[in-house]
């Protein structure tokens, strides 16, 4: 099956695609003031865009699940509702929301809309009401294995899903200033915050946790080094991976870490792409995961045990059968029915750690992450040769120039 993405998972969100200007309708100020009135006042005011609203709970976005007819999964997309229609549920709810309560996502002055996803975790009345609609709070980790990759409208939605999270869980930890330990307030449609203190008023904005990840491949390019950590599914390898430290390069990150967790050197570093990364922890929301091809200057491994629970060199013929044998369209189609029963009130899903398995019926070797995962997309770029920037991902020998530094 291709695993040919126009952009990665959580990347190429249509409602960032451009910024309207301050005085249109659809920026984030304008939209700002008519949100303040339309929330005073029940009326739609002239001229004024179509406001659409996604909730959030504990991390979870609103989801509502469909099924085709014939034998096609299920197909889950986001439970938006109309400004009107969200105030309608929250009438005899103890949650009022303000103005402030709502966080700017982007618009479509195309369609006249603009979108707003807001946090209702303190009120758990809320989900019996959603669910008797058949919406359900499904975690995003689920519905990026749910994600039919080749669906551009689902990429879309997994995307602006992404985005609402990773914003709202910002604002879930910042509320009090770094600099005077004062209150913050939203400011620019939730797009930052400002400390309250009129002697401070600190501008605060969301933050980024850059991470390298990294595909280390040996010299003569046969073989490439993948590592597991305690917390994977059994059988399940992947690239090295580490946070950028202040004042370094991410190039020297790339280094710094693949030596200390596997004692391996590294000499020359090739850009891949990059991906957000907004299903980590909630005290790293926002992490930006940048890919690269590393080139081995030495083989001997030295595991760190508190960081991987082993790390090994791999062939590139038993790389690209791992590719062959996991079945990432079986776990897609196995999560998307798990969406769905819990937007009809299911909890309880089959475990995706066990979908992974070859035809036969028998458990594959090993297997790596599927294509919603940067990883998998470096290693199946170096399996397959793919081109890379006009430049073959296949590099021979790491050039002279850059091998030693």
């Amino acid at each position: 099956m291709s695993t040919n993405l126009k952009t990665h998972a959580f990347a190429g969100n249509p409602l960032r695609s451009t910024t309207p200007k301050p005085e249109s309708l659809f920026s984030p100020i304008s939209a700002f003031e008519t949100l303040k009135s339309r929330l005073l006042e029940n009326a739609l005011l002239p001229s004024s865009p179509i406001f659409k609203v996604l909730p959030f709970r504990k991390g979870r976005p609103l989801a509502i699940s469909t099924r085709p007819t014939g034998d096609s999964p299920p197909i889950w997309h986001l439970g938006w509702f109309n400004l009107g229609d969200f105030k309608g549920f929250l009438a005899n709810s103890e949650f009022q929301p303000t103005e402030n309560s709502f966080v700017y996502l982007g618009s479509r002055s195309e369609d006249d809309v603009v979108y707003w996803g807001i946090d209702v975790s303190e009120d758990s009345s809320l989900v019996p009401q959603f669910g008797a609609k058949h919406f359900g709070f499904v975690e995003l980790r689920t519905l990026m294995v749910a994600t039919d990759w080749t669906d551009e409208r689902a990429m879309s939605d997994l995307a602006i899903a992404g985005h609402a999270r990773a914003l709202l869980e910002w604002h879930n930890i910042s509320h009090f200033c770094g600099h005077c330990g004062e209150k913050t307030v939203p400011m620019e449609a939730g797009r930052r915050k400002q400390c309250s203190n009129a002697l401070c008023k600190k501008r605060i904005y969301p933050r980024v946790d850059p991470v390298v990840i990294m595909l280390v491949i040996d010299r003569e390019n046969d073989r490439a080094l993948l590592s597991r950590q305690s917390r994977f599914v059994p059988r399940m390898w992947s690239c090295l991976a580490g946070f950028i430290e202040p004042g370094e390069s991410l190039e020297e990150a790339v280094r710094r870490e693949t030596w200390e967790e596997t004692g391996v050197e590294v000499g020359e570093v090739i850009y891949h792409s990059s991906q957000p990364w907004p299903v980590g922890p909630n005290s790293m929301p926002c992490q930006l995961m940048m890919g690269f091809f590393a080139y081995a200057k030495s083989v001997e491994i030295n595991v760190d045990k508190e960081e991987l629970e082993d790390a090994q060199w791999h062939s590139r013929e038993d790389v690209k059968k791992a590719l062959t044998f996991a079945e990432y369209k079986k776990a897609q189609r196995t999560a998307a029915a798990k969406v769905e029963q819990m937007c009809k009130g299911v909890e309880k899903g089959q475990n995706l750690s066990a979908d992974f398995n070859v035809e036969s019926g028998e458990l594959a070797t090993m297997f790596i992450p599927g294509p919603f995962a940067i990883a998998h997309h470096l290693i199946s770029s170096w399996v397959n040769q793919v081109p890379l920037n006009g430049v073959e991902a296949q590099l021979k020998q790491p050039s002279g120039s850059l091998s030693n530094l």
